[in-house]
């Protein structure tokens, strides 16, 4: 089947005749004229009736054009709704992130991207696990420190950065902290991947490995940082999270030229040929929100 031959049959029946039809395809009315010939030789039945000064449909090319005029219609349709989903995002979207950084990292993400793509769903899966994106649908993910997945695209966020940082209250009522050392002898909230029994601290090339005593450990950094406002100790913190706090002296940075380990985090996607709309929306507010937070931690 030549759907050609069928649009310009269309196309000839609309127009009213083989040369109008000519002019509108931009083609040489032999060329319309023989593709409804090879249309009606492939058919059996004649669907135009040819006089000098008009054209006239038989009921078989009354009933064709009513089927064909319709099935075209719906393909103009198809394709116009496929290059309207080209330019504006929509359908919906699957991100993951790291259970303890998705609340801080995406909230403000999330919230831009549904303001400015209101046709866009979004589907946000904060997990601990290592997420197949393919095998599990998930069209882009935040992640931490080294990829594992070469076969992945990766666009750089920046580095978060871990420093540590105290309650005013608690500085004041436990005594200021002047050398790394000085950290075993405070109370100190631990979030346990930054180490149970140690932090690891670094100024410059100089690097030093700080024993505490495990008396509160954590594997939340949302509630980590909430023990630490509210003045239960010295807490080891990506230095994001914390600004706002800072800014408003509720957090106090400790040793501030001492810093804790530095991850690169990266926006990873799969491999493909054309990159939806919705994911490509998401991608631009998603470096446009975050890469400032990291590029001033």
């Amino acid at each position: 089947m030549d759907f050609n031959e069928a649009a310009v049959f269309v196309k000839v029946v609309q127009a009213g005749s083989f040369s109008a039809a000519a002019r509108q395809l931009g083609l040489p009315t032999s060329t319309i004229s023989t593709r409804v010939a090879r249309l009606e030789q492939r058919l059996g039945v004649t669907l135009l009736q040819r006089t000098t000064r008009r054209l006239n449909l038989t009921e078989a090319g009354a009933m064709y054009f009513e089927h064909a005029s319709t099935g075209l219609g719906y393909l103009l349709e198809a394709e116009a709704a496929l290059d309207e989903a080209r330019q504006q995002p929509q359908g919906v979207l699957k991100v993951t992130a790291p259970a303890d950084l998705g609340d801080a990292l995406l909230g403000g993400v999330m919230a831009q991207t549904q303001l400015t793509y209101p046709a866009l769903s979004l589907e946000l899966m904060l997990t601990e696990r290592y997420v197949d994106l393919v095998a599990e649908g998930v069209d882009v993910a935040i992640r931490t420190g080294e990829l594992r997945d070469s076969s992945l695209i990766a666009k750089s966020l920046g580095t978060i950065q871990w420093a540590l940082f105290a309650s005013p209250q608690y500085l004041q009522s436990a005594g200021q902290i002047e050398t790394p050392v000085d950290l075993s002898q405070h109370q100190c909230v631990q979030f346990t991947p930054m180490g149970r029994h140690q932090w690891d601290l670094q100024l410059g090339t100089t690097a030093i490995r700080v024993p505490l005593a495990a008396r509160t450990l954590v594997n939340s950094i949302g509630v980590v940082r909430a023990m630490a406002e509210n003045g239960h100790g010295v807490a080891l913190l990506p230095t994001f999270i914390c600004q706002p706090t800072v800014q408003a002296g509720g957090l106090q940075h400790v040793l501030p030229e001492w810093r804790g380990r530095a991850d690169a985090v990266h926006l990873v996607y799969p491999k493909q040929r054309f990159m939806p709309p919705k994911l490509r929306g998401f991608i631009d507010l998603a470096v446009a929100e975050l890469k400032p937070l990291f590029s001033a931690s």
